[in-house]
């Protein structure tokens, strides 16, 4: 089959050495894609994750290989440390393997507009974010996960696709609901600051494209609980994809003509 072709991907919270990690999705998307731009916007690695428990499976392992093979094939590989992989941060301005590492990065999609990269979590000390994880908790969102992966499993003995129950229950916590309208909020207000058209970030593991007081506010999810992914394409339309055993076009904006976002 022939890959699909896309300018640029932006993916993030992949949560590598985390028993929740969706690497075997992930790789298929990588696997059947291809760019000229990969963005890897934080959270790839779970060193947190890691130092309390090693959790290392062979779909890990081929995740990274399969972004180094696409680095040294001539794809641009850009990566923005996260909080859980932070320990890169210390390697800004360099490169390894044909990656560079930024602590964030501007990027001009064909149309013009520009759009300011960073993972997201500088913006906790000015959101309640930080909140969410004791709203929710982390032992509780270990046992959201839990019930997702075991939800998931019997889902497949019924032959369902992958849903997200984790990610159903999170959106329906008032709390949780409004830590992440504040987080949304503080990443327009750090793009109208550096004057740029949108802003492309993860962190919240809450994919989403809308337009907020003028600026373009993407999300690229995860590889927890939503498996998602942001594209641009030739036309310089970005869109949100969901892709698991299924794959699915969730939103989709044209930069030409941005004053509507569509679910596709």
């Amino acid at each position: 089959m022939a890959k699909q072709y896309y300018s640029c991907i932006w993916i993030s919270d992949v949560h590598l050495g985390y028993k929740d990690c969706k690497a075997d999705f992930l790789l298929d998307f990588l696997t059947n894609t291809e760019c000229d731009v990969l963005y890897l916007v934080g959270d790839i690695i779970d060193l947190w994750s890691m130092k309390r428990q090693f959790y290392w499976q062979p779909s890990h392992y081929q995740v990274l290989e399969c972004i180094r093979h696409k680095a040294n094939s001539g794809t641009r590989v850009i990566y923005i440390p996260g909080n859980h992989d932070d320990t890169f941060r210390a390697y800004v301005g360099e490169a390894f393997m044909n990656v560079e590492v930024h602590k964030s990065f501007i990027h001009t999609a064909k149309t013009g507009k520009r759009f300011l990269l960073v993972h997201g979590d500088d913006f906790d000390s000015a959101t309640r974010y930080s909140k969410l994880i004791s709203i929710i908790g982390d032992n509780a969102y270990d046992f959201l996960l839990f019930l997702n992966r075991w939800h998931n499993r019997v889902r497949r003995l019924f032959g369902s696709h992958y849903w997200s129950l984790a990610s159903w229950i999170k959106n329906r916590i008032h709390k949780a609901k409004q830590a992440i309208a504040a987080f949304e909020n503080a990443a327009v207000h750090e793009a109208k600051k550096q004057g740029v058209d949108g802003i492309i970030c993860g962190h919240i593991h809450q994919p989403d494209i809308k337009k907020i007081d003028g600026v373009l506010y993407c999300n690229d999810g995860d590889w927890i609980e939503n498996c998602t992914v942001l594209v641009e394409d030739e036309a310089g339309r970005i869109e949100l994809l969901h892709w698991s055993d299924i794959q699915t076009s969730l939103k989709v904006v044209d930069l030409a003509q941005p004053k509507e976002v569509k679910a596709a």
